[in-house]
């Protein structure tokens, strides 16, 4: 009960982000926790131990299987229809079961005398719903965009001017290594995390002309976005490929023009500050990030909403063409 609380509280906001990654991590550490269970009374010795573990994969797999079960239901329920497909999704699981119920009392016979016999079934079952569920996440195709499909996106269109559908954009998706991307991204961050003196509070909010502030920590890779109060899925989405942009210049391949100049300031060494640097790209956003917005909607990506992981914070400041002031 208390993993399913820790869980919940450490990584509840991130399971609708990677809702396909966290989907195929809880198949497969429900089948780890399976194995763990067969394995106990075999080690006699670490019997409690590995029955704890066991457990608190099972509670892991609870919260993450069913948040993500949720969210995976809304995004089949084309028809606003949530209630009938988690319904006839129910009832699916149910009849599942019972097949599977009537096969194990079929081969219980032949397993029970053949502890090696049980074993290789284990693990041939086990391996055919791993691959199962793989090609099935896999399959999905999600019109919304989280941090890992747009940095796809993103990256094809400064390379070759070309947006992605969302078709090939889903194949090219990692599901192994989707948790850990290379640049720190927040969205939604407080104020007091980005500056420590109003000399700062000054370079943050100069060149800034849309509704968020934006923060870039070259020697960490991180960025930090604070957002306006009348920041919208339309403003959070151009912030976080404005951090991503950033991200690009840190990486090889082609860019276009003005992007290519910075990034060999970036690489050329600490000659310009950070927010040098940022205010010059948002420079550079206002004119690709029109196009780039265009070609999302145009291929049938969804920018209405979005499944970027975004913190509740909002701070208030006066916009103009010219500058914002706190």
């Amino acid at each position: 009960m208390l993993g399913r609380i820790i869980f919940a509280w450490w990584k509840g906001s991130k399971l609708d982000c990677n809702a396909k990654q966290w989907r195929l991590f809880a198949d497969i550490l429900n089948d780890v926790a399976m194995f763990l269970e067969i394995m106990a009374p075999i080690y006699p010795v670490c019997f409690t131990v590995t029955i704890c573990i066991s457990n608190l994969a099972k509670c892991v797999v609870s919260v993450a299987g069913g948040a993500t079960r949720a969210a995976l239901t809304m995004h089949q329920a084309r028809r606003n229809n949530m209630a009938d497909v988690s319904a006839k999704d129910s009832s699916q699981e149910t009849l599942v079961n019972l097949a599977g119920l009537l096969v194990s009392l079929l081969m219980l016979p032949l397993v029970s005398d053949c502890p090696s016999f049980s074993l290789g079934c284990f693990f041939l079952l086990t391996a055919l719903h791993i691959y199962a569920n793989y090609q099935a996440v896999h399959a999905l195709v999600l019109e919304t965009l989280n941090e890992g499909r747009l940095w796809l996106v993103l990256k094809h269109f400064l390379q070759r001017g070309e947006v992605l559908d969302p078709t090939s954009a889903n194949q090219m998706e990692p599901l192994w290594t989707g948790f850990w991307p290379s640049l720190s991204l927040s969205l939604g961050v407080p104020l007091h995390c980005l500056i420590s003196s109003v000399f700062e509070l000054q370079q943050l909010v100069e060149g800034h002309r849309e509704p968020y502030l934006l923060h870039w920590d070259q020697s960490q890779n991180r960025v930090q976005v604070v957002l306006s109060q009348m920041a919208g899925p339309e403003t959070i989405l151009r912030a976080a490929t404005h951090g991503l942009v950033l991200r690009a210049l840190r990486e090889d391949g082609p860019l276009p023009r003005e992007l290519e100049e910075l990034r060999n300031q970036v690489r050329a060494g600490p000659k310009k500050e950070s927010w040098v640097i940022v205010k010059e790209t948002h420079q550079v956003l206002d004119k690709l990030f029109p196009k780039f917005l265009k070609g999302l909607q145009d291929v049938g990506w969804k920018t209405e909403k979005h499944q970027l992981e975004v913190d509740e914070w909002r701070a208030t400041w006066f916009l103009s063409p010219e500058k914002k002031v706190l």
